[in-house]
């Protein structure tokens, strides 16, 4: 349910140190969320940033746009096709900016990397267009009630979620569940992608076993409503004999928004991997349980993706079995 082209395009590969800034540009720890100053009083010149993927990709676009046109002074707009991707699902109230200003418009384009840097909160240009894939707290966890605020369902999402939600019975009891925990699982085009170009895997049946384990460990009577685009897969790899697991979503890449506001109505998210799963579990808020540790050491993936700018710093990791891709690294190197 992320996007059907690779999430981490080719790209330049940086190395810059992650930089955490409120509003006014002072540094901040990563876990604080709420101390920082005001939105600025005015705002001028006119920046945007180029809608490019699926629904979990311009969010994070959407969210860093909004956040470092406010850390630097700017007005912030975005373009008719991420208005036609966002607004269907979310509350967004960012201007949307014609497509004749658009063309004529002499932008200075600025190519984004996956975490926040210092420079970012020096950016004066008023004619700027970002681009990229940007999706990291750093970025704008210090907005976090107005971004909350920004990606708020429609009614009509939100109330069908809550009544599948409210019909769910414990299998012993009947009882309606105390507890729901959120499951994405990504894998589509990415069983390809992550062993093939990053060197990685995805999540895989014992990840999603110690991860359901890890909350029925400390959540009393939870029920798992799992969500994915490879729902057979599932299925048939995952133990439901407790009766706990739901098959909710229905797994549908072009039109996520029934998935996403299941996800996102649930206490609790296991992810795998991708954006979208991201976006669940932030907005979810409560306990969240994420593949950690899912490429070789030696991956390029590393180089434009840090996973303490990803993750949470409260969010718990469990770590990828690479067993898989060490064997045939093995196997290909005629290494015993």
């Amino acid at each position: 349910m992320d996007d059907a082209a690779p999430r981490w395009p080719d790209r330049p590969l940086l190395t810059n140190p992650v930089a955490i800034f409120c509003l006014s540009g002072t540094l901040m720890s990563p876990n604080t969320s709420s101390s920082c100053p005001k939105n600025p009083a005015s705002l001028s010149g006119t920046w945007t940033i180029s809608p490019e993927g699926r629904l979990g990709n311009q969010m994070g676009q959407y969210a860093t746009l909004l956040a470092l046109a406010q850390l630097n002074g700017l007005q912030a707009f975005i373009l008719p096709d991420m208005h036609a991707a966002l607004a269907p699902v979310f509350r967004i109230t960012l201007p949307v900016l014609a497509p004749e200003v658009d063309s004529h418009t002499p932008w200075r384009k600025l190519q984004l990397h996956d975490w926040m840097s210092e420079e970012y909160a020096h950016l004066k240009n008023p004619l700027l267009k970002l681009t990229g894939f940007p999706c990291s707290w750093t970025f704008f966890h210090h907005l976090w009630e107005q971004i909350r605020s920004e990606f708020t369902l429609h009614d009509h999402l939100r109330e069908k979620a809550q009544d599948f939600l409210r019909q769910l019975r414990l299998p012993d009891t009947g009882i309606l569940p105390g507890t729901f925990v959120g499951v994405h699982v990504r894998r589509g085009d990415y069983l390809e992608v992550m062993p093939q170009r990053w060197k990685g895997v995805v999540g895989d049946g014992v990840y999603l076993q110690q991860a359901m384990d890890w909350f029925r460990a400390r959540h009393e009577a939870p029920v798992f409503v799992v969500t994915s685009n490879g729902m057979g897969w599932y299925r048939e790899n995952i133990n439901t004999s407790q009766g706990d697991v739901i098959f909710a979503g229905d797994g549908q890449e072009e039109s996520p928004e029934k998935d996403f506001a299941l996800l996102t109505q649930c206490n609790h998210t296991i992810m795998t991997i991708g954006t979208f799963g991201f976006w669940a579990a932030y907005l979810a808020g409560g306990d969240t349980v994420y593949l950690a540790n899912f490429t070789l050491p030696d991956s390029n993936f590393l180089r434009i993706f840090k996973p303490e700018a990803a993750f949470l710093p409260e969010w718990v990791g469990i770590n990828a079995d690479l067993s898989p891709l060490q064997k045939l690294r093995r196997s290909l190197f005629g290494i015993a």
